[in-house]
């Protein structure tokens, strides 16, 4: 059977067999009228043939003629839509809710078509102001003089009726409704392409630091397999070796995973919440109700607090030294397998090595510097200089013309023939004026030989170091999240010492210090080589 329309009387047009809406009405010799498959229905499941209101019996099966007066009025009744959830019902309407047609800003009521007709022909009701349908109608009104709020003042950010724009905003800048609202939808629109862009933003950088892991995790599997390789070769004694070994680089490869986990939590929590606001966005932007816009705009114009992803990057874990503490306990039988781990662990920093030159601006007059910024070195004579803040005043310093604030870096020193140098790197604020003293916490990470066999970290206090043999030519290494500088012997693949757990929180610059001439005793430079990494 047909679904019930609200009519403007009901019952009239109720088959008495279904008690719904005529469905192809007929009527039947008595004058009573049926829904024509009803009608059917009843006579096929009686044995007489009758009218079910009047009890008129047919001798024979009458002809069923159709109601072309109920069908008509029935059709155009149909063509009123029924109000619908989240659609604005007809205010008169009883029972079954109509589609409201227009609300009326002076009666706050809704109309659907039938309930509209008087305002629609009635002269005093013809100069109500009809508007299309909305929600809360009373909200359109201005509470103060109970007329339509159809104008936006722009210097109070607020929706203003013409009474309004004449008594109290008569200075200010107002604007139709409309207006304002176009400009605001295009706002809005906007905010969304932005808060989008934030999200993609924010998934790349869930990709990078996956990415990040996976890097780690390949570092760890491969330096847990060279330890398990040189401890599997030793007997009882060592194994406790082993197992703290390979403890310590899960320790840091955990310590990643719970810093990659934490970003990417963040990260998810807030494409969730950029997610939950795109979509207000998106509904506000493709409402139609103009007054709703402009009063919600201001709290979703802007997208929730987020986090500068920009800089945000895991940290992996740097494993060069792990393995080489592990083994110093036992090197007496661990020199053939010292020198392997010692060769790959060179050959794995030399993967990070820079282009250094040294930077004619910090030199100490009395140094003498190649044309390529490769070679520096002592001389007797003080050159003409301008003194400007980064220059070293006292001291045959010299920093390197490269910077580095992330990452890992390594460069090459050939030493060779020299009886006096300091190498390693230096923090951008360093004191370069007055008496200097090398040490971590005055922002200086090096080493040094002194009378020709005297090495040292200046570590503060010294660290000296003994070498088994000179080093010819020395590698810088460092790891600036890890807070680590390693200095190694490069033709003998020997580390020299490392700083560990230092905190760097500015530029890094390579340092230099070729020392004094001392009469051409130290007269051989310092040079900046190039890396040849090992096969």
């Amino acid at each position: 059977m047909a679904a019930a329309s609200n009519l403007q009387s009901e019952d009239q047009f109720l088959c008495s067999i279904c008690l719904d809406v005529f469905t192809d009405p007929v009527a039947i010799p008595c004058g009573h009228n049926f829904c024509k498959n009803c009608i059917t229905e009843h006579w096929n499941t009686s044995d007489r043939c009758q009218c079910p209101i009047c009890k008129e019996a047919f001798t024979t099966r009458p002809d069923l003629r159709v109601n072309t007066l109920f069908s008509e009025m029935i059709l155009h009744s149909s063509e009123q839509q029924v109000s619908k959830p989240g659609e604005v019902p007809c205010d008169f309407c009883t029972g079954t809710k109509l589609k409201a047609l227009k609300p009326c800003l002076v009666c706050l009521a809704s109309y659907c078509e039938t309930h509209l007709e008087p305002h629609l022909t009635a002269s005093r009701l013809k100069r109500h102001q009809l508007i299309d349908p909305v929600e809360n109608l009373e909200d359109k009104m201005c509470m103060k003089h109970d007329k339509p709020l159809e104008l936006f003042c722009k210097t109070d950010q607020t929706c203003v009726c013409m009474l309004c724009h004449v008594v109290d905003h008569k200075m200010h800048d107002v604007v139709p409704l409309k207006e304002e609202y176009k400009e605001k939808k295009a706002e809005l629109g906007k905010t969304e392409a932005g808060i989008q862009q934030m999200i993609q933003k924010r998934r790349l950088k869930i990709q990078e630091i996956k990415h990040s892991v996976d890097l780690s995790e390949e570092d760890a599997d491969r330096e847990i397999a060279e330890g398990v390789q040189v401890f599997t070769a030793l007997k009882e004694s060592v194994e406790r070796g082993q197992a703290n070994l390979i403890d310590t680089i899960k320790e840091k490869q955990k310590k990643t995973d719970r810093q990659a986990g934490a970003f990417i939590k963040e990260l998810e929590k807030e494409i969730s919440e950029l997610t939950k606001r795109r979509t207000e966005v998106e509904k506000l932007s493709r409402s139609e109700d103009q007054l709703h816009l402009l009063q919600s705009f201001q709290s979703l114009k802007a997208a929730p607090p987020t986090k500068d992803w920009t800089e945000v990057s895991v940290r992996t874990s740097s494993y060069e030294g792990t393995v080489l503490k592990a083994v110093a306990q036992l090197e007496e039988t661990l020199n053939k397998e010292m020198k392997k781990l010692l060769e790959d662990e060179l050959k794995r920093v030399q993967q990070y090595a820079v282009d250094v030159t040294v930077d004619p601006d910090t030199a100490n007059p009395y140094l003498i510097l190649s044309d390529d910024g490769k070679q520096v070195n002592d001389s007797d004579v003080k050159k003409n200089l301008p003194e400007n803040p980064e220059r070293f005043s006292n001291y045959v310093f010299i920093l390197g013309k490269q910077s580095f604030s992330s990452g890992r870096f390594y460069f090459e020193v050939q030493v060779k023939g020299k009886t006096e140098w300091t190498l390693g790197v230096a923090r951008e604020s360093i004191n370069r004026k007055g008496v200097i003293t090398r040490r971590p916490q005055n922002g200086y990470w090096t080493i040094w030989l002194k009378n020709g066999n005297e090495y040292k970290a200046l570590a503060g206090p010294d660290v000296s170091l003994s070498l088994k043999s000179r080093p010819k030519k020395v590698g810088v290494f460092v790891d600036y999240e890890e807070g680590l500088v390693s200095f190694y012997d490069v033709d003998a693949a020997a580390l020299i010492y490392s700083f560990t757990s230092c905190c760097f929180t500015e530029k890094l610059f390579p340092f230099f210090c070729p020392g004094l001439n001392y009469g051409d005793k130290n007269s051989a430079p310092l040079i900046i080589s190039p890396v040849n990494q090992a096969e």
